[in-house]
């Protein structure tokens, strides 16, 4: 299927001093304002926003509002509509395997050791290759929990990767929800790469839960401020007993989170951490 490759803005910040830490907050600063792909490194971090959101004054806003004592500078540039395969086979994504049981690569890749689960995924801008702490987290739980003939719901799907995993381990039905269009396309292809034949993929928000009920496992990787207001459709869609994963924030941002479940039938039952990203299991008690 052919579809329009979108021109995007790519920010580079120098940050100093450097470290993993302080571009991690940086992220998901500018993951709040739209920035959907970032490439740490040992200098600072490369991040993508589509040309037509880029805001200089939301960056500014970010950078006089960044809670740590380091120096920042940008700059930044358009990149035009192109092959991201052969960008991100060129620069950034490298086969990982996630505890011995996934391995998790591009079409291009050669030499991937042979586990469990082996998922193709071709991310192109779509955020969630396995790279990035979050889906690192999740993809643990999914591989330690039974999925088998469960019902699930993966909000935010980005490439698709945590609805294929859920396939390969024998969920009943997946229902993978993307508001972006162009991440959309992409977890289209990387289903199809992987004959995810129980996905079904949406093209929207919250409001497409409105129609999905009896989900047994609901996961939604994306971040604090969406997953606090969009926690009651998702509780509206679960079955008794039913586990919630979430990801896509800091360990420190938990109470915030708890805070909304409790009020609606959602119960702790444990959290993980990874670089001080983590991921919250809830347990519907309604």
């Amino acid at each position: 299927m052919e579809y329009i490759m979108n021109d995007y803005t790519e920010v580079r910040l120098g940050l100093e001093p450097c470290s993993e830490t302080l571009t991690d907050i940086l992220a998901a600063m500018l993951a709040e304002e739209g920035y959907e792909s970032f490439v740490p490194d040992s200098t600072g971090v490369t991040a993508y926003i589509r040309k037509e959101a880029f805001d200089p004054d939301a960056l500014d806003r970010i950078i006089r509002e960044f809670p740590m004592e380091t120096a920042i500078t940008y700059s930044h540039s358009i990149v035009e509509g192109q092959d991201w395969n052969a960008e991100w086979e060129k620069n950034y994504f490298k086969p990982i395997v996630i505890d011995n049981q996934c391995a998790i690569h591009s079409s291009f890749h050669k030499d991937v050791p042979e586990c469990t689960y082996d998922i193709l995924i071709d991310p192109k801008m779509a955020f969630g290759t396995g790279h990035h702490a979050t889906t690192t987290l999740i993809l643990r739980r999914l591989l330690g929990m039974d999925l088998d003939g469960r019902k699930m719901v993966d909000m935010g799907t980005g490439t698709g990767i945590l609805a294929i995993l859920a396939d390969m381990r024998g969920a009943a039905s997946v229902d993978a929800i993307e508001i972006d269009e162009f991440a959309h396309e992409n977890a289209k292809e990387n289903l199809k790469l992987n004959r995810s034949e129980n996905v079904t993929l949406h093209l929207g928000d919250a409001s497409t839960l409105a129609t999905i009920r009896d989900v047994d496992i609901f996961v939604a990787n994306i971040n604090r401020n969406i997953i606090t207001a969009d926690l009651p459709a998702y509780a509206d869609t679960l079955s008794p007993g039913a586990s919630v994963i979430l990801s896509g924030f800091y360990e420190e941002d938990i109470p915030v989170i708890m805070k909304v479940a409790e009020t609606i039938g959602l119960e702790y039952a444990d959290h993980t951490v990874l670089d001080r990203w983590a991921s919250l299991h809830l347990k519907n008690q309604i």
